[in-house]
């Protein structure tokens, strides 16, 4: 890992980094506890580590429980070159939102969110490695994923399913479900919120309440809330949740 910025503002210090070929940054506070939680975040389809409300959300958590912060670029995303398959499913995807073809639409998406999540998972599982291995954090800190939407939702649960360092998820909705994901949320534990956008104009309602009942964990909760695939309200969940499992 080898840091490149670091970027001091209020008691809290941003630090991009690269992992290899992964860019990623770390939010922390100026002075960290030994051991403090360090929170996983995942950013949506056809965005980067640091959108202007995932910023925002890391930034909060950092200020309110002094727990440490990390987001890295998606294969294909933010800082990150994009292949030939990348460009090919965004611009089938395109076509078939423009021609309404909902399934065509619904199959592509899930065949490219697939492929990415079977690269993503084993590159957010070395950050840990490597953050873990930075005395700043060390290898005793707690980790949790802390939020991530769509495409981060979808990442998410496989890694939060292979990785039992990952003690607690909150998870938002927003993104086709398939079978993979299902037999994925089955394997998973630890204490979980789902974040669910009611009027989702593109996924079907059903599929994500299937999803949340295969959760096997013994805590979980449900955050449904009016709103568009766009508009998955933060607002009225758990905020204490990530600080009851990780503290």
């Amino acid at each position: 890992m080898r840091f490149t910025a670091e970027t001091p503002s209020n008691g809290i210090v941003e630090r991009d980094f690269h992992l290899g070929e992964i860019p990623g940054v770390l939010w922390s506070p100026a002075k960290a506890a030994p051991g403090a939680p360090l929170v996983l975040m995942g950013h949506g389809g056809g965005l980067h580590k640091k959108t202007p409300a995932m910023a925002a959300r890391a930034r909060e958590t950092v200020a309110t429980w002094g727990f440490h912060v990390v987001a890295i670029d998606a294969p294909g995303h933010g800082e990150r070159p994009r292949t030939d398959e990348d460009d090919q499913a965004r611009d089938d995807m395109r076509r078939a939102m423009t021609a309404g073809d909902k399934e065509r639409f619904k199959d592509v998406s899930i065949r490219y969110i697939s492929g990415i999540t079977k690269r993503a998972v084993p590159e957010w599982q070395a950050t840990i490695d490597a953050l873990q291995g930075w005395p700043a954090i060390g290898a005793g800190a707690p980790v949790g994923y802390g939020g991530g939407v769509s495409m981060g939702t979808a990442i998410g649960i496989p890694l939060t399913a292979a990785d039992p360092r990952i003690r607690a998820a909150i998870f938002g909705g927003g993104f086709f479900v398939y079978d993979e994901l299902v037999e994925a949320a089955r394997r998973i534990t630890v204490p979980v919120q789902f974040l669910l956008p009611w009027d989702d104009e593109h996924v079907d309602r059903q599929s994500s309440l299937d999803l949340f009942d295969a959760f096997a964990s013994a805590e979980k909760t449900l955050h449904a809330s009016p709103g568009d695939h766009r508009r998955i309200r933060w607002a009225g969940v758990d905020d204490g949740f990530l600080a009851r499992h990780l503290s």
